[in-house]
């Protein structure tokens, strides 16, 4: 099975890091501006069967936004169902952060898929319930082709109801040089995933945690 190796960054200073990237020659990909709206459902059995055994079943609905602004229409629309799972004994690949503890390592399957309403039909009809949604926009950038350095590495800065991180995924020693050119150090690296920081920070503003999802607009 594939694996997934990231880390995540918090950024207190947004500007500060929109220049390091435009520094490194940063792309935006997919769209003319690289972000979208990500929409969340984490599916697992009524007793918690998966996340027992650190495995996640994610439904992700995701739409291209202009820059600046929030797209109303669900035109240009993509879901994507993803399996994630830790990595299995004896088979993280040589070097890989597993060995390291540096990073976060999981082993992951994705495949898209065009209905996610009869997708959760589906999983429902499993014996699964989607438990936790969670929502943040996602700006996607690579380094050009000049960094050869870079070679796999993704750089995506997501916009959260707790916060705007910066996910770095990609080889280890991408990771890492990424990080320490942003501006940051190993001991910076967050290994969190965005349920845990949620709950954290519910529990620091003395709140209750239901669902990540932003504010109603005006």
């Amino acid at each position: 099975m594939p694996q997934e190796i990231e880390i995540k960054l918090k950024i207190d200073d947004v500007k500060t890091l929109r220049r390091a990237l435009k520094r490194l020659g940063a792309r935006p990909v997919g769209s003319a501006s690289g972000r979208a709206h990500q929409w969340n459902v984490i599916f697992d059995t009524p007793d918690g069967g998966l996340a027992k055994h650190g495995q996640l079943l994610r439904i992700r609905t995701e739409t291209p936004q202009p820059a600046g602004r929030r797209l109303k229409s669900n035109k240009k629309q993509r879901t994507l169902l993803t399996f994630k799972r830790p990595v299995s004994s004896g088979k993280a690949h040589s070097g890989s952060a597993r060995e390291n503890h540096r990073h976060k390592v999981r082993e992951e399957l994705e495949l898209e898929f065009a209905d996610p309403v009869t997708l959760t039909r589906i999983l429902e009809g499993l014996g699964m319930r989607g438990w936790f949604r969670y929502e943040k926009y996602r700006t996607t950038y690579r380094l050009p082709a000049s960094s050869a350095w870079a070679r796999g590495l993704l750089i995506e800065l997501d916009e959260t109801p707790i916060g705007v991180y910066v996910e770095l995924e990609g080889p280890s020693t991408a990771i890492d040089r990424a990080a320490q050119e942003l501006g940051f150090s190993r001991h910076e690296y967050i290994l969190k995933n965005y349920l845990v920081l949620y709950v954290e920070a519910c529990r620091k503003q003395g709140k209750e945690p239901h669902d990540m999802v932003f504010a109603p607009e005006d």
